[in-house]
């Protein structure tokens, strides 16, 4: 329920690195070599996290009431007891593992004989965690609470991460031997390490090298950490395929965002969702963009917003100008400064430069988009096309109310309202005689 979090949703829905927690530790399960089968555990909210990761290829099982890590383990019995091999237990809290850890996990526990690896970390400081008991050989032979353990043991830093490698088929013959604790009356996965001393059966782990990887999610201070690292690990990863970043602990990236090779992204940018950048783009310092698909030798001027749309090779946006809902700007296009695009096409080298609106729009190739422009595309009930054809001059502070046509090579005078088809190759004007009175100003004015 995640009730530190002071939360109405559920712990695993919360973002971080851009995702929800749950699909952060999915995507790692699914990583791994060929896994059999994955499973989520569900219980508190079940029904919007499951809705969360549909289409994940994943199974779900319910876990009701939520009794314990052991119990959730017991829920899932009649879905995997009968797989062969290995099974391993992750947490939905736990957003940081590395697919190469649980890699290594997996490696390890099918290298050392023993029934279940468990992964550890040591910390300076190892508060209130479960402490990790070996014997003179190295294995774990108990995990031992804070409230129970004796001081020698509290002196022990190497703690539990939740996080286990089992050998499946000895997991299943002991399961049953796993008791309800007296205090709380759930039941705790933490007790098959001692059921399988009492078999003489061997439990090793894996000491991480790197224990924020184990960090789990209980406050929004901690979640603010993990959205840190994860953040960290994506900008790394993008310089070192050879993307510069500026100033890159003042820009955010999301997991799912990709960028190509030489491409300069100025500081306090913010790259959200799956947008995709190509090559030798420059990003402006200030833009978001969300779900954008930018191809290379694009230049994006600083504080734009482009989100759900594309913008082809060679063209120029902003600064200071919006895209929105599938605005496409094609190859060698200009968008302006404070320019918006909604649901419109801006053709191959068109211009739209300063200060216009083109709202459910197709502009042709090499047309001109005066400044002041506006496509009026609602009516108060239905919103109306305008297109615009190839080679089009619109002038500036024209009002072109749709649904409407302006045909390929037309001219549309400055100050228009237009509201009539223009044909092609024709200059259309909408506006009031100009009217000139000589000598008026000398008249006396009425106080």
């Amino acid at each position: 329920m995640g009730t530190r979090m002071r939360s109405k949703h559920a712990k695993v829905l919360h973002r971080a690195g851009g995702l929800p927690l749950i699909h952060q530790v999915v995507r790692s399960a699914l990583a791994i070599t060929t896994p059999d089968r994955v499973l989520v555990v569900t219980g508190h909210q079940a029904e919007e996290v499951e809705q969360s990761l549909a289409g994940m290829g994943i199974g779900f099982v319910r876990q009701e009431p939520q009794n314990g890590t052991g119990h959730a383990l017991a829920c899932c019995r009649e879905r995997i007891e009968k797989l062969d091999g290995q099974l391993m237990l992750l947490l939905g809290d736990a957003p940081l593992l590395t697919v190469e850890t649980l890699e290594n996990l997996r490696n390890l526990q099918a290298s050392s004989g023993a029934a279940a690896t468990l992964l550890t970390a040591e910390l300076p400081d190892a508060g209130y965690y479960g402490r990790i008991v070996r014997n003179p050989e190295g294995d774990v032979v108990a995990i031992v609470e804070y409230k129970a353990a004796t001081p020698a043991q509290r002196a022990i830093r190497e703690i539990n991460s939740g996080i286990y490698c089992f050998q499946a088929d000895l997991l299943w013959k002991n399961a049953d031997k796993m008791q309800p604790n007296a205090a709380s009356g759930e039941i705790y996965l933490t007790d098959m390490v001692e059921i399988f001393a009492w078999q003489g059966l061997r439990v090793t782990a894996l000491r991480l090298a790197e224990p924020d990887q184990i960090l789990g999610i209980n406050t929004r201070i901690e979640l603010a950490d993990a959205d840190r690292i994860l953040r960290d690990r994506k900008r790394r990863d993008l310089m070192l395929q050879g993307v510069t970043i500026e100033q890159p602990e003042t820009v955010t990236v999301d997991m799912d965002v990709q960028v190509g090779a030489d491409t300069v992204i100025e500081p306090f940018t913010r790259l959200l969702g799956a947008t995709r950048i190509g090559e030798e783009c420059r990003i402006g310092a200030g833009s978001i963009l969300d779900g954008a698909e930018i191809a290379s030798g694009v230049i994006v001027q600083p504080y734009t917003l482009i989100a759900n749309s594309s913008v082809a090779a060679g063209a120029q946006v902003g600064p200071f100008a919006r895209l929105r809902m599938h605005a496409n700007v094609e190859a060698d296009a200009r968008v302006g400064n404070f320019v918006e695009m909604k649901n419109a096409t801006l053709g191959a080298g068109a211009k739209s430069q300063h200060l216009a609106y083109l709202g459910d729009s197709e502009v042709g190739a090499g047309s001109n988009i005066g400044a002041g422009t506006i496509t009026c595309n609602y009516d108060g009930d239905q919103k109306h096309r305008t297109q615009i054809g190839e080679r089009a001059f619109v002038g500036s502070n024209s009002t072109l109310v749709a649904p409407l046509e302006i045909g390929a090579d037309s001219y549309v005078a400055a100050g228009s309202v237009i509201t009539e088809n223009v044909p092609a190759k024709t200059l259309a004007l909408g506006r009031a005689r100009q009217v000139v009175k000589p000598g008026w100003v000398k008249k006396p004015r009425k106080k």
